[in-house]
């Protein structure tokens, strides 16, 4: 069964890892690359990660009259992706990256009530307890109260920020929408990851992008980043498949564990008594939420359920 076995949990933890690592490399190499070519490096290697998986997968017909439902949920919520990428970068242009990185960490509050409230998933208490502590956790990691008063600001980040979280609280609800439609399949969905990323990120760092002079030296450090993020978008979008929207976006966004873990090891930097915190937050939440996925007792009839997990109907 799927509540048993948490098929969803591995690449849940995969595209949190990946995330994580992606975020402390654009740390150490890149960070000073405009975000509009960030965004152009981010979506030629997301094009060649999700390709070659949909290359490699045997992927029922995407263009079936049948199959146009998941072909259009899939396609909006990928496109929404990228336009949520830009807003958040141009957030962070005209922001404070203290309050930008906070309030992008909290957008799985977003999701949680709408799968709620539109995909009728409910947990049980201590995986509501374990959500919310992922979510707190991640809010404490990405506070940083030093950086706030480093940079003058103007007002329209405020709109451009919360455009980006808003998009994406709404679209883990969509993509897991999408796989309840016929010809679901997640070797068809990282074709649309690729092509949403192309018609968004990919067109928004080419006409923005060029600026400035470019080298190799800056597409080496770019790229593996870059497909690193791309790995764990790909990741996610497999988890939704069989996991909770519930529990997947906000395990998944706890890759600030991972970022400050490598910031240690590689950077040699020291996490404060929040990030600490956020750290045994987020793990503890973690253990609540997989932990009752396992142990939710069976109904009166005897076979074993999750109230959280999909049923067979929904696959």
């Amino acid at each position: 069964m799927e509540g048993n076995t948490l098929i969803w949990l591995g690449p849940t933890l995969a595209a949190m890892f990946a995330w994580g690592i992606a975020q402390g490399l654009v740390k150490k190499y890149v960070g000073e690359v405009p975000p509009a070519r960030f965004c152009l490096y981010y979506a030629l290697a997301n094009a060649v990660v999700s390709t070659l998986f949909w290359y490699c997968s045997d992927t029922p017909d995407v263009l079936a009259a049948e199959h146009r439902q998941f072909m259009t949920y899939g396609m909006a919520a990928y496109i929404l992706d990228g336009i949520a990428w830009i807003f958040y970068y141009q957030s962070i242009v005209y922001g404070p990256i203290s309050i930008v990185g906070t309030l992008s960490a909290a957008y799985p509050a977003i999701t949680i009530v709408l799968a709620r409230l539109v995909l009728k998933e409910e947990l049980t208490t201590p995986q509501y307890a374990g959500v919310i502590a992922v979510l707190l956790g991640c809010v404490a990691l990405a506070w940083t109260p030093a950086e706030a008063a480093e940079k003058q600001t103007q007002k329209r980040w405020m709109g451009f920020a919360g455009a980006a979280l808003l998009i994406w609280g709404v679209n883990g609800v969509i993509i897991k929408k999408a796989y309840s439609f016929a010809g679901a399949d997640e070797g068809n969905m990282a074709l649309f990851i690729a092509v949403g990323g192309l018609l968004t990120l990919g067109v928004y760092g080419f006409l923005f992008g060029r600026q400035g002079a470019t080298s190799r030296k800056e597409w080496a450090r770019s790229f593996l980043p870059m497909a690193m993020m791309a790995l764990g978008g790909l990741m996610a979008a497999i988890a939704y498949k069989k996991g909770p929207a519930s529990i997947v976006t906000p395990m998944s966004g706890a890759y600030p564990v991972i970022t400050l873990t490598f910031a240690m090891m590689i950077l040699k930097e020291r996490p404060t008594k929040l990030h600490w915190g956020g750290i045994v937050a987020i793990l503890t939440g973690m253990l609540l939420t997989t932990m009752a996925a396992e142990e939710a007792p069976p109904p009166a009839g005897g076979a074993p359920t999750t109230s959280a997990l999909p049923s067979a109907e929904a696959k």
